[in-house]
């Protein structure tokens, strides 16, 4: 899956997406989709990732408690 990171401006790829949408992790690895050659993988915060359209993720995918508040 393809997300966007607000601090780089750059499209990356979450290559575990179970932990993207596991509200009790809080960060995911993904590399950063830029140039010719595939980069090394790197740890990234969840809020740190937006979708490609500017949409923040969901609140379930972020937030253990989401049901409670």
């Amino acid at each position: 899956m393809f997300l966007q990171s607000k601090q780089r401006g750059a499209l990356v790829e979450v290559l575990d997406v179970n932990n993207l949408v596991d509200p009790v992790k809080d960060k995911v690895q993904a590399q950063v989709q830029a140039g010719q050659e595939e980069q090394e993988p790197e740890e990234y915060a969840k809020a740190d990732l937006i979708f490609p359209s500017g949409e923040s993720l969901p609140r379930c995918w972020v937030d253990a408690d989401y049901r409670t508040n």
